[in-house]
């Protein structure tokens, strides 16, 4: 994303009128999820000085600074004593999308339930397959990880501090069945590159 992140962390980028990560935090208090904890490195304190305690958006907002970057998996585990004991909702920073969050409210049967997208262009072959509900590695046909997921706090029961990848956790997970998923085909879109936050612009999906 550079060079617009040289100076503003990617979760501040603005699409329209609000930032990206505004989007994500005024959806998930219209589906019922008022506690948020938020992983920041690259300018974080940019993130805290611009969202605050989130009493503005009806939230309220904790936050996790990593230093350097800690990866997915490593962030998570970082965030875990703000987490509590209970299954979390976790989103990534740089998408945007209209996925209805109330539904993840229900109860996690497992260690993981992924929401799934058809394949965008810069990933055609995609992540996992998705069968009956149970998320595999291996497998056709294949669809793409939305960076949308809720987790339990068992998952990373043997990790320990530091830099890591969460893919190596659910593909473990996977092998024993415990990764439930779910194919969303609504709008979304992984803001990895300028062009695609132009994209997002041009759609006009933002209301």
């Amino acid at each position: 994303m550079r060079p617009l992140t040289d100076t503003t962390p990617k979760p501040l980028l603005k699409v329209g009128r609000k930032s990206l990560i505004e989007y994500h935090i005024e959806h998930l208090v219209a589906a019922g999820f008022t506690d948020i904890v938020i992983n920041h490195a690259h300018l974080g304190e940019q993130i805290e000085r611009t969202l605050g305690d989130g009493q503005r958006y009806g939230a309220q907002l904790y936050y996790s600074p990593e230093g350097s970057a800690l990866e997915t998996g490593g962030g998570i585990f970082n965030a875990l004593p703000l987490l509590g004991n209970d299954p979390f909702l976790v989103i990534n920073g740089d998408i945007w999308c209209n996925y209805p969050f109330a539904q993840l409210r229900r109860r996690l049967t497992g260690l993981a339930h992924l929401v799934l997208v058809n394949n965008p262009e810069h990933n055609p072959e995609g992540d996992f397959c998705l069968i009956q509900q149970r998320v595999y590695q291996n497998g056709s046909p294949r669809l793409t990880f939305s960076g949308i997921g809720v987790y339990h706090p068992e998952l990373f029961k043997e990790c320990t501090p530091g830099r890591f990848s969460l893919v190596p956790l659910l593909t473990q997970a996977m092998r024993i069945g415990k990764v439930s998923g779910e194919h969303y085909q609504g709008q979304w879109i992984d803001i990895g590159t300028p062009e695609r936050l132009q994209q997002l612009e041009l759609q006009k999906v933002i209301n």
